[in-house]
C-alpha cells in the first residue's frame, strides 16, 4: 500500500474525490492518504481529512526541510498536489521525482503557469475561443504545469459558455480523471518496490 500526501489550499473536492474512489476500491486498492496538508489554516481540505479520520497538517512555512520532514514523518511516498497554489520547493520535488503529481484545470501546454488557477485559466480559454478545455494531470517540476503530461480528459466549451459553467463541468472531468490515475501510479509504485524486495 503506496502512503500518501495531499497538499491543498482550499476547499479540497478533488481531495474528497480520491477518498470516495478509495472507498468504492475498497480493498482493491493500492494508496492510503495518511496525511493532507496546507499553508492556509482555513483550507477546507483540512476539515474534509479531519472528517475521514486522516491526519490534517498546517504548513507554517514552506520551505524545503519543513515539507520534507513533515512528509518523511509520515513515511509518504506519493505527493498529490490538489489544488495546491504554491510552488514545490526543488528539494522536494528532487526527493519525490516520479512520484509527485498535480493536476491542472485546462489542456496542458497551454493556459498554464505561474497565475493560471481557477476561473482565470477558464476565462483565458474562453477569452481564446478556444473550442475544448479538459483536465490534465501531470508530474511536478520546478516550473508551474510544465511537468511530464500523465493524462487528459477533453471537455467541449459550449456556445455563449461562461467561464463560471465550464469550469464546472472542467472539475467534473477533475473529479473522474484525478482519483483513477493517482491509483493508477500508486499501483505502479507498488509493483516497482515489489519488484526490488
Amino acid at each position: 500500500m503506496i502512503r500518501a500526501a495531499v497538499l491543498a489550499s482550499g476547499g479540497g473536492s478533488n481531495l474528497q474525490a480520491i477518498l470516495d474512489h478509495l472507498v468504492a476500491l475498497g480493498p482493491a486498492r493500492s494508496l492510503e492518504v495518511v496525511v493532507v496538508a496546507s499553508h492556509r489554516k482555513s483550507a477546507g481540505a483540512l476539515d474534509r481529512a479531519r472528517t475521514h479520520g486522516i491526519t490534517a497538517e498546517v504548513i507554517s512555512t514552506l520551505d524545503a526541510p519543513a515539507l520534507l520532514a513533515l512528509l518523511e514523518s509520515h513515511g509518504v511516498q506519493l505527493v498529490i498536489l490538489a489544488g495546491y497554489l504554491k510552488l514545490v520547493p526543488p528539494e522536494v520535488i528532487a526527493r519525490y521525482r516520479g512520484a509527485i503529481v498535480n493536476i491542472h484545470p485546462a489542456l496542458l501546454p497551454k493556459f498554464g503557469g505561474a497565475g493560471m488557477y481557477g476561473h482565470r485559466v477558464h476565462d483565458a480559454v474562453i477569452a481564446a475561443g478556444e473550442r475544448e478545455s479538459g483536465a490534465t494531470v501531470h508530474f511536478v517540476t520546478d516550473e508551474y504545469d510544465r511537468g511530464a503530461i500523465i493524462a487528459q480528459e477533453r471537455v467541449p466549451v459550449l456556445p455563449g459558455e461562461t467561464g463560471l459553467a465550464l469550469g464546472a463541468r472542467v472539475l467534473e472531468a477533475e473529479h473522474r480523471l484525478y482519483p483513477r490515475v493517482v491509483c493508477e501510479l500508486a499501483a505502479r509504485l507498488n509493483a516497482a518496490a515489489d519488484s526490488t524486495v
